[in-house]
């Protein structure tokens, strides 16, 4: 994956819980879309290091519920405030505190304090949720609809053999393309999720 220099390059990632299952990565240049598939934290740096990204959605939790200070913690709130906004919006999550979401949200809040300590601002992104937004399938339901949904959003790039995993990530780095150009916003503030605001 060669560096092609630009102050404008999002980083996607659609994060496993596991680096034993796929991660996909989205690099986002304009509306130009490249992915791919890896499994290792150290892939992920390495992509991130060599694209310099100005910000980088991560579909995984990257916050704890107030008054929990880890996932240990049984103390405080089962919901954050951004989980508290999507019930609101209607659109379905899973809280970060119940079987595997546990497993991602430590691996999350990994990547997070590594990416900031390259200079890389991270934020939390939920592609099912934009998708929703958006009015276009989520991977379970349609994927081929996905791919097409997001070409019509004007990206492209979007491989035919694309897995659902770069799909997400896709979604995940225009949500944060959108953001940066005034048309998203964080659900719940700070430390909240990155959202669109609009289809």
């Amino acid at each position: 994956m060669a560096r092609r220099k630009t102050s404008q390059t999002i980083l996607g990632i659609d994060l496993a819980g596991s680096p034993k299952r796929p991660t996909g990565v989205c690099i986002l240049r304009g509306l130009d879309a490249e992915t791919v598939t890896v499994l290792s934290d150290d892939e992920l740096l390495e992509i991130a290091c060599e694209t310099g990204p100005v910000l980088c959605p991560i579909d995984a939790p990257l916050s704890l519920p107030p008054g929990r200070k880890s996932l240990e913690d049984r103390n405080g709130e089962h919901l954050r405030p951004c989980d508290r906004e999507l019930q609101k919006m209607g659109v379905r999550f899973f809280p970060i505190t119940i079987g595997p979401m546990r497993m991602l949200t430590q691996r999350g809040l990994a990547l997070k304090d590594w990416l900031s300590e390259l200079g890389i601002d991270s934020v939390e992104s939920y592609p099912g949720g934009a998708q929703d937004v958006w009015g276009i399938p989520r991977k379970q339901h349609d994927l081929k609809g996905l791919r097409q949904g997001l070409r019509d959003r004007g990206v492209s790039g979007v491989r035919e053999d694309a897995n659902d995993h770069e799909l997400d990530a896709i979604s995940c780095a225009l949500v944060g393309k959108e953001f940066l150009e005034g048309n998203g916003m964080m659900l719940g503030g700070e430390g909240g999720i990155l959202m669109p605001v609009s289809a």
